[in-house]
């Protein structure tokens, strides 16, 4: 794993399970900092499996279905809908992306996505495999104390704070310095 491209502006939440509150966690970040800060976020759903297979299962939801090969980057425009990108642009994020990627085409994408943000504007981004590729300001791990995904695995030891759904994100936020704006964590406290 590489640690060579660094984006201090980019806070990354993994999940050690699959519909954990990864959004919701997202949402909290983007409603706490929208008032002071550019914020936009980015939704990674990495394909690693067979072309043209739902990789989790036999029937999903299209998404894995609907590339063939290297990466779509799509930018939400709707806020009205249940998926996890409207959600996020309906929390207040400036703009929202989705990026489908297969795996050895993430950095390449997330590179892509780059160019379309400001340099002053802050990431708000849901992955575990990006942390591969690309060293955030700050990486966070959502511990479901469940079975281990192997994208999270891969990256757990890597998260700079682990941390269950029950802690609260009022403790996630932007320090500003005279150097620029990044990402911090105070100790979080339960609800």
């Amino acid at each position: 794993m590489s640690d060579h491209f660094y984006v201090p502006n980019l806070l990354q939440i993994g999940s050690t399970g699959r519909n954990s509150g990864k959004t919701t966690i997202a949402k909290q970040i983007i409603e706490n900092e929208k008032k002071t800060h550019t914020i936009v976020a980015l939704k990674i759903i990495t394909i690693s499996g067979k072309r043209g297979v739902c990789q989790r299962g036999a029937v999903g939801c299209g998404i894995c279905t609907s590339i063939s090969s290297g990466y779509e980057l799509v930018k939400e425009q709707h806020i009205q809908g249940k998926k996890d990108t409207m959600q996020l642009l309906k929390a207040g994020a400036e703009k929202v992306y989705l990026l489908k990627a297969f795996e050895e085409h993430l950095q390449a994408g997330f590179l892509d996505f780059l160019k379309q943000v400001s340099a002053d504007a802050m990431i708000v981004c849901e992955s575990n495999s990006l942390r591969k590729y690309i060293r955030p300001g700050l990486f966070i791990m959502d511990n479901q104390k469940k079975s281990v995904k192997p994208t999270a695995q891969a990256v757990y030891e890597l998260s700079d704070e682990i941390f269950d759904s029950s802690m609260k994100t009022k403790e996630i936020g932007i320090k500003n310095t005279i150097n620029g704006s990044f990402w911090e964590i105070k100790v979080p406290q339960k609800l």
